[in-house]
């Protein structure tokens, strides 16, 4: 079935230009944490990883690894992506390593392997990229001013606009967000303000989805802490301490959900990741390059009253939690219900596996956990959550995994031997509740 890659960290300038890529390694190992972890697991010097190396040697180095990742889900998307794409049967390791290369590069010249082949390869019907409120989205307009038949759409990632941690960094972010959205923001207020502006330009170009990265839901709504005075200190240069800040956060992120509903669309949070966890390598290297681990943060009550504060004003948007630590996965499961109230068929998600999480393991402890609590029938699927054009083999992992489980219990004589209904729940979940879901 076609794929709706609803959430990503795809490039919409690759796809708008319809880039080229030079060779293996730019295509398949630059941006992608999960392999540098390995690697720099194995003892793979920093050179081969994100410094100075040549791609070739960096592609090497991959070879290198792959043996040694067995067990872990690398390897499986390993083979599972050159076989896809490149229709390579033999396992990457150092004595397959230059054929391989050689043989992917030559491939990658063809058009079909330019980014705009690679999705329809995989036959994705929609993508939605991550995109932060001061993107002029210029990309996505230029793919639907062309006529581009895949459906390229932003989603509003809107945390810069209360990380209110680095006050010299969010002044700098107030800045950009007043030059984008043409509003002088000098209060609260005006944030506010702005924001909605920002929302409806991107409502505009066609975006219906958000998207917050959060270590967990906010819940400040008797602090007497005043978000004006607050906003005022920050700009001013002052240090919140971490109530003030979770304050203004709750705060934020309240009046962001409301214009979410405002518009119908679908918000999206990401809870649970420790990030940032190795200092020395976050000034070395950045953000996002494989330093984050789960947290294990309590979620249930902040959770709750987060929700339950939009819904009293039955201002709560379709809504899709996607919880990171395995521990918490019945706390997100029981929790979608109490949310759940008919007017939409599963208007609040318990989002797939994620991260560290969306491996066979994480995948059926998700699976069947919804299943024992709520009803997978309703389950909107798999997304890629990736930076890679090479990544798309994932859903038929996930695939392959939810058509083994429901297989395995019709062996136990747990389900029915009912192809034709079974087909249908697992169509749904994989393609059909996606499309209605979201309608795009």
């Amino acid at each position: 079935m076609p794929i709706i890659d609803y959430h990503c960290h795809l490039s919409p300038h690759d796809i708008a230009v319809n880039r080229t890529f030079e060779n293996l390694s730019t295509v398949w190992l630059a941006g992608d944490h999960y392999k540098w972890r390995a690697m720099r697991t194995l003892g793979v010097k920093e050179k081969y990883i994100t410094g100075n190396g040549t791609d070739e040697e960096k592609f090497e180095q991959w070879a290198y690894t792959v043996p040694y990742t067995m067990r872990n889900p690398l390897y499986h998307w390993t083979h599972l992506e050159l076989k896809r794409y490149f229709g390579m049967e033999a396992l990457l390791k150092p004595e397959t390593s230059k054929d391989i290369y050689s043989k992917a590069g030559e491939m990658l010249k063809g058009k079909e392997f330019h980014t705009r082949g690679l999705l329809e390869r995989m036959n994705v019907e929609t993508v939605c990229t991550t995109d932060d409120p001061i993107d002029s989205l210029e990309y996505h307009k230029s793919a639907k001013k062309e006529g581009y038949h895949i459906g390229l759409f932003p989603a509003f990632r809107p945390d810069k606009s209360f990380a209110v941690e680095d006050p010299k960094a969010y002044r700098a972010y107030m800045e950009k967000l007043s030059e984008a959205s043409g509003i002088v923001i000098k209060r609260f207020s005006d944030l506010l303000v702005a924001l909605d502006n920002r929302a409806e330009y991107f409502h505009s170009c066609g975006g219906r989805l958000s998207d917050h990265g959060l270590e967990n839901l906010y819940y400040e709504a008797n602090s007497a802490h005043d978000p004006e005075q607050m906003f005022r200190e920050v700009m001013e240069g002052t240090s919140l301490d971490e109530h003030q800040r979770n304050t203004f956060k709750y705060h934020v992120l309240t009046a962001l959900c409301k214009m979410y509903h405002k518009r119908g669309w679908t918000q999206q949070f990401h809870i649970g990741a420790l990030r940032n966890a190795n200092q020395r390598m976050l000034r070395e290297l950045g953000p996002d390059t494989g330093f984050d681990s789960i947290g294990d943060y309590p979620q249930a009550l902040s959770l709750a009253k987060f929700l339950n504060n939009l819904d009293n004003t039955n201002q709560l948007t379709k809504t899709i939690i996607y919880n990171l630590n395995p521990a918490q996965n019945e706390v997100v499961a029981t929790m979608i219900g109490n949310f759940n109230d008919g007017s939409v068929k599963g208007k609040v998600q318990f989002g797939s596996a994620w991260w560290f999480l969306d491996q066979k393991d994480g995948m059926e402890k998700q699976i069947d956990t919804l299943s024992n609590i709520g009803l997978l029938s309703c389950f909107i699927g798999m997304l890629t959550d990736s930076r890679s054009f090479l990544s798309f083999p994932r859903h038929e992992y996930f695939r392959r995994i939810l058509c083994n489980l429901i297989g395995k219990d019709v062996e136990n004589g747990e389900l029915p031997n009912d192809e034709k209904w079974l087909g249908k729940i697992v169509s749904d979940v994989c393609y059909n509740n996606a499309k209605e879901y979201f309608n795009f």
